[in-house]
């Protein structure tokens, strides 16, 4: 039975709510559903179904959207205006949907919609975004683990509580958050279209090795020590030395955000380190990913990462540390996981290792890609998350925790 979902979420600035919300809304279309997508947003940006990627079909209805007005939105936080939630009411008190599904955009609003929902009579299910680390050790954990505390009395009004992984699930029930209510389904990528293929990529960086970073440039993703890892093999030029490393090898970095100009000024071309700032070509990530060897995410925190399973569903080898949901994917050898606070000193091994065994990065490449074909796949997502949905609305009972 086909269902009218109105979504809640971001489109822009980019960043890993915009991915998801993109990827889910125009699956659910796909499949017949009908979505109202409401963001922030001003009337001149917004046309239908303009959010569907040009190269996904689309054979479901139109995805309608709605723009909310905002005094200040940013990767991070959106601030509404006086009139949004007035906007919000009126719009769902016309489109009478079936289910309402707020994918958190870190909002006043997200604390009202319990209450606009109770009114309208309609059911809520929320996707709570914030990274974590399970060791809470550094700063940038500490102020992730203060938002899980000042989000668990507003979640526990939402019907259904989704996050991406059971350590999560952990966290908000222990803050209060009914554990019946918060259903486990991990991110998913599209694996037909995240595959391996080909790619001149490394051709047109002039690269023998090609490593990757995609994901923003700020503070709690930890690029300083990968950067200084990478330079520090790059000026080991004595072809004796067990870790040297020659000059052809390029690390692409695909994000913007706070920390490039700073980053940039002191780790450069010369380096071999390509800053392409934000990428908003879907084709040209898939095309860069394709041409690459090793993904290198080290971050401080994570929720999990979509940009991990895209590279790991091309078949990247992928080093990633073990923080958020990030060490349940590449554990157990389907990548390798490094500590936050070793990133420097254990890519200094590493990096050569690629360069100098490439017959390792193929193998780490071959069991990344089937993990995310066991566990990580977007249609076994949203198979999930509509009967979530049939659930909430009281239609059959779900399972919505993943093994």
């Amino acid at each position: 039975m086909t269902l009218h979902i109105a979504w809640l979420g971001k489109k822009s600035p980019f960043c890993g709510n915009v991915t998801y919300s993109r990827e889910v809304t125009n699956h659910l279309t796909q499949r017949g559903h009908r979505v109202s997508f409401l963001h922030f947003a001003q009337e001149e940006e917004v046309e239908v179904q303009t959010f569907l990627p040009r190269n996904v079909r689309n054979d479901g209805p139109p995805l309608e959207e709605v723009p909310l007005p905002f005094l200040y939105r940013s990767q991070v936080y959106t601030l509404p205006s006086l009139k949004a939630r007035k906007v919000l009411t009126d719009s769902l008190r016309e489109l009478q949907p079936d289910v309402v599904h707020a994918s958190l955009t870190l909002s006043p609003l997200d604390f009202v919609m319990p209450e606009i929902c109770d009114e309208l009579g309609l059911p809520l299910v929320a996707t709570f975004h914030p990274a974590f680390d399970r060791r809470r050790n550094n700063f940038a954990a500490n102020t992730q683990y203060l938002m899980y505390q000042f989000y668990a009395p507003c979640l526990a009004a939402y019907q259904r509580v989704v996050v991406f992984s059971q350590l999560q699930k952990e966290i908000l029930s222990k803050m209060g958050v009914p554990s019946s209510r918060i259903a486990v389904i991990p991110n998913g990528v599209d694996v037909d279209k995240y595959s391996p293929g080909a790619s001149n990529a490394k051709s047109h960086f002039e690269a023998d090795r090609l490593f990757v970073y995609m994901g923003r440039v700020s503070v709690e993703k930890n690029l300083e020590p990968m950067l200084k890892a990478w330079k520090s093999c790059r000026d080991l030029m004595d072809g004796n030395h067990p870790n040297s490393m020659n000059l052809p090898h390029k690390l692409v970095i695909m994000g913007d955000g706070p920390q490039r100009p700073l980053l940039q000024n002191f780790y450069t071309e010369e380096d071999g380190i390509v800053w392409l700032g934000f990428v908003a070509s879907e084709e040209e990530r898939l095309w860069i990913l394709r041409g690459a060897d090793v993904f290198i995410l080290p971050s401080l925190v994570e929720g999990l990462s979509i940009s991990l399973l895209e590279a790991m569903a091309c078949g990247l080898a992928v080093v990633a540390t073990d923080v958020g949901a990030d060490g349940e994917v590449v554990g157990g050898g389907a990548g390798i996981m490094v500590q936050p606070y070793q990133v420097e000193a254990q890519l200094r091994t590493l990096i050569p290792l690629f360069v100098e065994h490439p017959e390792f990065k193929k193998i780490l490449g071959e069991k990344a890609r089937a993990r995310v074909l066991e566990r990580y796949t977007l249609s076994k997502n949203i198979e999930t998350l509509t009967k979530l949905y049939d659930d909430v609305l009281g239609r059959v009972p779900v399972e919505t925790s993943f093994s």
